[in-house]
């Protein structure tokens, strides 16, 4: 199977840069669950149709037997695709043949502030981990460096400090290694 090259994961560019966004009338956040390993060819699909969505996609460097490096383009929360449109961009979507279910998002607000801060993290260029599932920790925001004014939740792994920037509406997340004088405490 070919690699794909990086395509673009937000549309339009400036979704979550919308005041308003999450309180537009006929207009919410859905989530569409995609059948395996089709989060890409629905998201070339709603923007060849102009339907506005958010899957962030994550640099993963890997080498070959040769010795190249091959960079992939991965989505962070797999097999998830951010809709925001109304109940017909919905439908459109399911018509592709790459939605396998959807839920319309209770707290929109909410969700926007967390892919904010996800999209945030992404364009710091640091290093990304996935996290499949959040855990209890130490509620933070960053004071100093790239990653001033995010929240997240700290973890520990290894005997290095991670900050999890969550996106609660999937319990998933995504994390960067953070120096500890970098956050303070929020209760």
């Amino acid at each position: 199977m070919p690699t794909l090259t990086y395509q673009p994961d937000l549309y339009p560019e400036d979704l979550l840069d919308r005041e308003d966004l999450g309180q537009q009338g006929d207009m919410t956040w859905w989530l569409l669950y995609c059948m395996s390993r089709r989060e890409k060819k629905l998201m070339r699909q709603l923007l060849s149709l102009g339907v506005p969505f958010y899957s962030p996609l994550i640099a993963k460097r890997s080498r070959l037997g040769s010795g190249r490096i091959r960079t992939a383009y991965l989505p962070l929360f797999g097999n998830y695709v951010f809709l925001y449109g109304t109940s017909d961009d919905r439908r459109i979507a399911q018509e592709t043949g790459c939605v396998s279910r959807w839920m319309s998002v209770p707290q929109p607000g909410s969700l926007t502030q967390d892919l904010r801060q996800v999209r945030h993290l992404i364009e710091t260029k640091a290093p990304i981990t996935p996290e499949a599932r959040l855990q209890p920790g130490m509620r933070v925001a960053v004071r100093s460096g790239i990653f001033k004014g995010l929240e997240g939740v700290v973890i520990r792994r290894e005997g290095k400090t991670r900050l999890l920037v969550a996106v609660n509406f999937l319990e998933q997340g995504a994390s960067v290694l953070l120096d500890d004088c970098q956050f303070e405490r929020r209760d």
